[in-house]
């Protein structure tokens, strides 16, 4: 990628993750509502971290640290770059103060902006920038998705961003797409970006398979509930199980019994009654998988869903919006809707290497390798991921209990 083009990957992103924290007061910045949703403070200081740890301080230009006392406060979790706050804490560092991060992050912004006005970089340090930006891009959900914790967990309900205005939904009934199956390669190819994980493209062996048309409702979530879906353990994997009483699930995070009957949901728009004909989000993959044994079916593989949408062709993300949207109108025949920009798709797949995986070289190999282990793979986007990211050959990954994220339910079966 040419200089010009890194300089303004760079400049948008760091727009792009500071206008995602704009609506927030100074307040919102500080406060960790959970050990897996960090500070809306700390991503911001952990992204200039990134830059200055990974291109400034090895770029050779006689860079000089902002404080190099952050370098152990804002290292995530790279080993082979030294110790690091504990990740639990984070929301017990009322120091740097807010206004201290932002200076921090002009400091490190404004030598960012210097390097990459000057020569051509080489290689490593090209990708370093790229690499970075995306990282970038990946905070900025993450503050959408962590401060909706935040916020969820006042009484108040704080808004985030007021609802707008939208036309009434109509039901869209839910079809099968039907997938011939075989012999097919999946996985990312070609010089664009991706993440280690993508790679290599591969060939795989499918089954003929049907996969859903759209996500799975609100509307339809709940006649899972009410039907005693959350109180029948023959629907349920065993961890899935000992999680659901353990934890005291009875419908997806952020709903609510509301007074008088019925359910509420606390969005970043505040908090209001349960729309029916929006996606069902914020479910874990014990819940995704135990509504799919309820209908009968299952959910798909991650490469039965790489395969299906590829078919049609490059992603349409749409806007990024603070909360999914129910579909506009119904898909044409044959088009798997709501692949991108609604809800992160549960698939049934372990998160683990692609044939002939190999990772990032250095400390960027513990970007993604690392955590191949006791993970579900996800994918799609959601309405909060960053439009660039919404590609097919995606692998977004959790533990199966996680429920912070905007992740929902697309249905797959096998073919009949």
């Amino acid at each position: 990628m040419t200089a010009p083009a890194l300089l303004q990957l760079f400049v948008e992103s760091q727009a792009a993750l500071e206008a995602t924290a704009a609506p927030l007061s100074v307040e919102d910045f500080v406060v960790q509502a959970m050990e897996d949703a960090s500070p809306v403070k700390w991503h911001l200081a952990h992204v200039a971290w990134f830059f200055e740890t990974f291109v400034l301080a090895a770029a050779s230009t006689g860079y000089q640290a902002f404080d190099p006392r952050y370098r152990f406060l804002f290292n995530s979790y790279y080993e082979a770059v030294g110790d690091r706050h504990p990740r639990p804490d984070r929301g017990l560092l009322s120091r740097p103060t807010v206004e201290e991060v932002r200076r921090y992050r002009r400091h490190v912004g404004e030598a960012m902006v210097r390097l990459l006005e000057g020569p051509a970089l080489p290689p490593a340090p090209a990708f370093a920038v790229e690499l970075g930006v995306n990282h970038a891009e990946q905070h900025q959900e993450l503050i959408a998705t962590d401060v909706k914790v935040v916020l969820a967990r006042n009484p108040l309900r704080p808004v985030y961003l007021p609802r707008p205005a939208r036309a009434p939904a109509v039901p869209v009934e839910l079809a099968w797409v039907s997938q011939e199956g075989g012999l097919l390669e999946v996985g990312h190819a070609g010089d664009a970006f991706a993440f280690d994980n993508e790679r290599p493209r591969h060939r795989t062996f499918l089954e003929p398979f049907q996969i859903a048309n759209r996500l799975i409702t609100n509307a339809e979530y709940l006649e899972f509930m009410e039907a005693g879906g959350y109180e029948q353990p023959t629907l349920w994997l065993s961890d899935g199980w000992a999680a659901r009483q353990r934890l005291g699930w009875e419908a997806p995070m952020y709903w609510e019994r509301a007074e008088g009957g019925g359910w509420e949901v606390a969005s970043l728009h505040g908090s209001g009654k349960v729309e029916p004909l929006e996606p069902v989000c914020h479910v874990s993959f014990y819940e995704a998988d135990a509504y799919a044994r309820w209908k009968g079916v299952r959910l798909p593989l991650e490469q039965e869903w790489e395969a299906a949408v590829a078919r049609q062709g490059p992603p349409r993300a749409g806007r990024w919006s603070p909360h999914p949207e129910p579909l506009a109108g119904s898909p044409a025949a044959g088009e798997i809707a709501q692949a991108f920009g609604a809800a992160w798709q549960w698939t049934r797949s372990p998160y683990v290497p692609y044939p002939g995986f190999r990772s990032f070289d250095g400390a960027f190999g513990e970007y993604n390798g690392k955590f191949m282990s006791n993970q579900l793979v996800l994918r799609g986007s959601s309405c909060v991921t960053p439009p660039r990211h919404a590609r097919v050959t995606y692998r977004n990954f959790f533990r199966p209990d996680a429920r912070w994220q905007f992740t929902g339910i697309r249905l797959a079966r096998d073919a009949r």
